[in-house]
C-alpha cells in the first residue's frame, strides 16, 4: 500500500485553491440569480409602451452583491393594483376621474387589477439561489 504524505503548506495551498473555486462559483450564482430576476420580471411585466419593462435593470456591485431595480415610478401600482382592486385592500373605494394624455380624454375608473411581475420574479430568483447554494454544499 502506498503512503501519501502532505506537508502543512501543501494542505494550506490546496485548501486555498478549493476556497477560491467555491467563492468563484458563489459569485457566478449571485450574478446568475440577479440576471434571472431581471429576465423574469421583464418577461412578466405587462407591456403597453414598454417603458416598465425597459426600466428593469441589473447591476453587479462587486463579486457577491447585485441589485435589480425597477425605474418606472408607477411599477408599484402595476404590481399591487389600485382602487378597489388593490391586493392590500387599502385602495381607494370610490371611482375617480383623470385626464388620459394617451387617450386624449377624461377617464373614470374604479382602479386597476394587480399584474404582479416583481414578486414572482424575486421568488424564482430566491428558489434558484437556494438550489444552487445547496448544490455547493452551502
Amino acid at each position: 500500500m502506498a503512503r501519501i504524505t502532505f506537508s502543512g503548506r501543501q494542505l494550506l495551498r490546496a485548501a486555498q485553491r478549493y476556497e477560491e473555486g467555491i467563492l468563484d462559483k458563489v459569485s457566478d450564482i449571485v450574478h446568475e440569480t440577479a440576471r434571472l430576476i431581471q429576465t423574469q420580471a421583464k418577461a412578466l411585466a405587462p407591456v403597453d409602451d414598454g417603458s416598465l419593462r425597459d426600466s428593469i435593470e441589473m447591476k453587479m456591485l462587486g463579486k457577491y452583491n447585485a441589485v435589480v431595480t425597477v425605474g418606472a415610478n408607477y411599477a408599484v401600482y402595476v404590481e399591487h393594483g389600485t382602487g378597489i382592486y388593490s391586493i392590500e385592500g387599502n385602495g381607494r373605494r370610490t371611482p375617480w376621474t383623470y385626464f388620459s394624455t394617451k387617450l386624449g380624454r377624461y377617464v373614470t375608473t374604479d382602479g386597476m387589477r394587480a399584474q404582479p411581475f416583481w414578486g414572482p420574479a424575486v421568488d424564482a430568483g430566491q428558489e434558484y439561489f437556494k438550489t444552487e447554494m445547496r448544490r455547493l454544499g452551502l
